[in-house]
């Protein structure tokens, strides 16, 4: 029987993207994912949360996992785990016991047929129709960014940085800290306004960055008018006004370089610097911004004045790049990685580079994408593994 044929008689696959803060999950084929949710699991008995990243062993993680997927199958999908293979969409500085015990969880509690790792990066592209690009992820944790050379990941010149919605979201709450300390009534219950969801929500509502000729003028002497402020409603009846420093300050955590002269925007420019000469133009010319952070307003526009400031530096002067491309993908940021993982599903690599439930009760271990030895012949990688293992028993 034909691959396609097959896979029009199996039932729809299910795609999940776990994101550290919100979760995107549908179904393969589909243009969105039935639906975004936090990443976190809430007792039943105490009406406590916990989200599921910050466990402490590897048991904690089991159960919080076993409960979250449990609630993404049967209260938002609404079907039986056990009818439907499952891609897996993933980033690449994804611990490697987390993506063991998700395994674990899928093939042994909730018995899946088979499941599919991809790499968020890579399958991004999917929906650009290109297999060259310089992708960020600006998400919650981190600022991940890897370029992709002819649908291969340049691994070697991957960065990195603790530049995201977290880093975000702390500086805003110490800039209302400091300002509620210096009033004399802040109108309002500090631990019911100040909440992670409160500050979340004040950065996505009220915040936005700033463009780089105001930034730099903020630094100086005699700095620019502030924008408008804005009266936020904490909980119904308390509120709470947001100046407009702090709506324009908030981001620029971002963008501030450290004491190793890192930021979100030197991370394009260092990526491009570390790849070969002839990969470097067309990288600059096909850059795709994901991730929830990269929605915020005024954040592509900071991005390429940042870049063209950057490019009169002499560390970056040699570069001779003069134009820097974006792509508009055909979805939203917060879930362009979800989208590919959808689009990929829909393909035969379902079928021929899944890892099926018998062959994970056998070997009982996940395959790697980043590493070489899943990513070659059959024949080829038993070679290497009967090497390695001949090795390590001369070295015994």
């Amino acid at each position: 029987m034909p691959i396609f044929e097959s896979l029009s008689s199996e039932k729809q696959f299910v795609v999940i993207d776990l994101g550290a803060a919100y979760t995107k999950v549908g179904f393969a084929g589909e243009t969105g994912p039935r639906c975004i949710i936090r990443t976190e699991v809430k007792y039943a008995e105490t009406g406590k949360t916990k989200k599921v990243f910050n466990y402490a062993n590897e048991d904690e993680l089991y159960d919080l996992l076993v409960d979250f997927i449990h609630n993404l199958y049967f209260r938002h999908l609404l079907v039986s785990p056990k009818d439907r293979r499952v891609v897996i969409v993933e980033s690449l500085l994804c611990p490697t016991l987390f993506r063991e015990t998700l395994a674990k969880v899928l093939f042994r509690h909730f018995e899946v047929s088979s499941v599919l790792f991809v790499p968020s990066h890579l399958v991004a592209l999917c929906t650009l129709g290109t297999g060259t690009a310089l992708v960020m992820d600006v998400g919650y944790q981190e600022a991940l960014l890897i370029p992709v050379f002819e649908g291969v990941p340049v691994l070697h010149a991957w960065q990195s940085q603790p530049l995201a919605a977290q880093a975000v979201e702390r500086s805003l709450k110490s800039m209302l800290m400091k300002e509620r300390d210096g009033e004399a009534d802040f109108g309002m219950d500090p631990t019911a306004s100040l909440s992670d969801e409160s500050i979340e929500d004040i950065k996505v509502r009220t915040c936005f960055v700033t463009s780089l000729e105001r930034a730099q003028k903020l630094e100086t002497d005699s700095p620019p008018p502030p924008p408008p402020s804005v009266t936020y409603r904490a909980d119904g009846s308390h509120t709470i006004e947001i100046s407009g420093t702090i709506r324009e300050s908030a981001f620029e955590i971002l963008f501030e370089q450290d004491n190793d002269e890192m930021s979100v925007s030197t991370m394009i420019l260092d990526a491009i610097l570390k790849c070969p000469l002839d990969m470097r133009k067309p990288l600059a010319e096909n850059i795709l911004l994901m991730g929830g952070s990269a929605m915020a307003l005024g954040f592509k526009a900071r991005l390429v004045a940042e870049i063209k400031h950057l490019l009169t530096r002499p560390k970056y002067s040699k570069l001779a790049i003069k134009t820097f491309k974006f792509h508009t993908p055909p979805a939203k940021e917060n879930y362009v990685a979800w989208l590919g993982g959808s689009i990929f599903g829909g393909t035969d690599m379902i079928i021929t580079r899944s890892l099926s439930k018998e062959t994970y009760l056998k070997e009982n271990q996940v395959p790697d994408w980043a590493c070489l030895i899943y990513n070659c012949k059959e024949e080829d990688r038993l070679s290497v593994a009967t090497d390695g293992r001949r090795a390590t028993q001369r070295s015994i």
